[in-house]
């Protein structure tokens, strides 16, 4: 008796995940149009206007960040995003340090209410249409750039106001448990004598799932943790740094909140 019951729930669930990457897909499509056609003249019309370079690119990242947004809704109600702040009260800028988990990660920094850029990897840069935005933003591609020129231009960009954001596993670990950092973000936290603040992103593991492009229904969290500030670290090396990083983002993963 309980077999048409489980038959006819599957069949439901099958439904919404198809009818959620049907939605999700389409509105992403029509976003970025809008984006295009609307966005970019925009921030251009504005440069040519204004000729401030400085105020020209925090138009532009926040551009960005109004299209991650709005890519972000293109799930609803089938995909929540809920973003978590533990201390409001902490001021910019940020090294910001998140664990990695899909490739809808770097969409979901667009929650933060900062201007901001992101340290790449290679595989985002080839994105059509976003990565060469990306770069236009002053986004940093860590692989291709010798250590001392990451951090001169991380702390430029720190020094003018803007936070940045590093996934220092350098690739996605598809679920909870993360793999070891690398230790270029914080070298230049140190080196720069910035903030760091741990962002802890959970539910995302199938939204999508590594190797893939199908959304699965979910909520997603995007926890802000209380910064670390220079003297909370000070003394330590780079090593003992980003360990005591990871631990703190692993073990907020791994609580009933995450």
């Amino acid at each position: 008796m309980e077999q048409p019951a489980i038959e006819g729930g599957s069949i439901l669930r099958t439904a919404r995940v198809v009818l959620l990457n049907v939605l999700c897909w389409t509105l992403a499509t029509l976003v970025t149009l809008v984006f295009l056609i609307i966005g970019i003249p925009y921030v251009t019309a504005f440069g040519l206007l204004v000729r401030d370079r400085r105020r020209t690119l925090h138009l532009f990242r926040r551009t960005i960040s109004h299209y991650g947004a709005a890519i972000l809704k293109c799930g609803w109600p089938f995909v929540r995003v809920r973003y978590v702040d533990y201390a409001p009260q902490d001021t910019p800028p940020f090294v910001f340090v998140a664990n990695h988990v899909s490739s809808s990660d770097p969409f979901l920094m667009a929650c933060l209410p900062f201007e901001c850029i992101q340290v790449l990897n290679n595989w985002p840069t080839r994105i059509p249409v976003l990565g060469f935005f990306s770069l236009l933003a002053g986004y940093l591609k860590v692989r291709e750039m010798p250590i001392g020129a990451f951090i001169q231009a991380g702390s430029k960009l720190l020094a003018e106001g803007t936070s940045i954001i590093a996934f220092p596993e350098g690739t996605r670990s598809g679920s909870r448990q993360m793999g070891p950092f690398h230790g270029s973000a914080f070298r230049l936290a140190q080196h720069h004598g910035a903030k760091i603040v741990p962002l802890v992103v959970s539910g995302n593991e199938n939204i999508p799932s590594r190797g893939s492009l199908l959304l699965h229904p979910g909520l997603i969290v995007v926890a802000k943790l209380p910064a670390i500030t220079p003297e909370q670290y000070a003394g330590m090396n780079a090593y003992k740094l980003k360990t005591w990083v990871h631990d703190i983002i692993q073990r907020q993963l791994a609580g009933p909140s995450a």
